[in-house]
């Protein structure tokens, strides 16, 4: 048994497949010793693949990271907070970088976007071989005088693994992550989502055992979505016997940010010297943005205004 928040309409939450729209579900269970936080993310994974062009499996790479990124950002609890997820490994892609609000907003890039490979020894997307071996880095910028910066070493490079070990290690909470992306024949995103599940410090050892028998049971993320699982579904299987209460609804979204004034900024920001030699090659420079691929042109006479400014700083 559970009590449902109606942000969302019955018939809304029972469509299946892509026309489910991307949102996550907070709750909590067993009294409050256990939060949960479940997502369906199709269409900000697809976004992503249409900006990025990603292959398959780093379209799976790239849109589990967001999926946790969102649900993560969500756990933010400043209106400006923001949360980056840096995955840095010796395999083919060699990184990952997804950025969260508290809103759920969510944007992010693979620094080697159309790596392909065969599949695993199990026949799936091999996101593991693609990420290898490397580290972890979740820096939270809370408004503070300096961010908090956590950072593990990769486990499995398949990532839901690598962020159980993150908050065990890194934040000293017991959590478990799951993360899916299915993709269609025609290698757009069929299905995608995410759990993760923590314990409160003052957990009972009752209901230990009972989510740690209910995650050995449960399909997978993608295969429950694809089965018509809504969120709150999800997390009615994983926390089944807990007396699950969803606490909050909200939309998830891949949202750029991103203006010519803010890339000026950053032009400016990379100093004088790099500034005088592109001005002194005479030429129109183009910046893309690596989150969306927007391109911005900056003039000449751009460029000089910019210089000034720096002089003046």
């Amino acid at each position: 048994m559970y009590r449902e928040w109606n942000g969302f309409g019955e018939a809304q939450k029972k469509k299946a497949g892509t026309d489910m729209e991307d949102y996550i579900v907070r709750a909590t269970a067993a009294d409050a010793q256990v939060r949960a936080f479940a997502a369906t993310t199709r269409n900000l994974v697809e976004t992503a693949r249409q900006y990025h062009d990603t292959s398959p499996v780093i379209t799976a790479a790239l849109g589990r990271l967001l999926t946790a990124g969102s649900m993560m950002g969500s756990m933010l609890k400043g209106e400006r907070d923001v949360l980056t997820i840096q995955v840095r490994g010796d395999g083919p892609v060699e990184g990952l970088t997804v950025t969260a609000d508290s809103k759920a907003n969510v944007k992010g890039y693979a620094v080697h976007p159309q790596v392909i490979l065969p599949p695993n020894a199990a026949g799936k997307l091999n996101v593991g071989g693609a990420v290898g071996q490397g580290s972890l880095r979740v820096i939270k910028d809370m408004g503070l005088k300096e961010p908090y910066v956590g950072q593990t070493a990769l486990q499995t490079g398949e990532l839901a693994e690598d962020l159980t070990y993150y908050f065990a290690v890194s934040e000293q909470v017991p959590s478990s992550v799951g993360l899916g992306v299915l993709m269609n024949k025609d290698n757009t995103v069929r299905q995608a989502g995410g759990f993760i599940v923590q314990l409160m410090p003052f957990a009972e050892d009752a209901v230990i055992t009972q989510l740690e028998e209910n995650l050995k049971s449960i399909r997978s993320v993608t295969a429950m979505l694809d089965g018509g699982d809504t969120p709150e579904r999800i997390l009615e299987q994983v926390l089944c016997g807990l007396e699950l209460t969803i606490t909050d609804t909200a939309p998830a979204a891949y949202h750029c940010g991103c203006s010519k004034e803010r890339v000026e900024r950053a032009i400016i920001s990379i100093g004088k010297k790099e500034l005088s030699e592109m001005i002194d090659e005479g030429k129109e420079i183009e910046v893309s943005c690596q989150f969306c691929d927007r391109k911005y042109q900056f003039s000449v006479e751009e460029l000089k205004s910019m210089l000034a400014q720096c002089r003046q700083a």
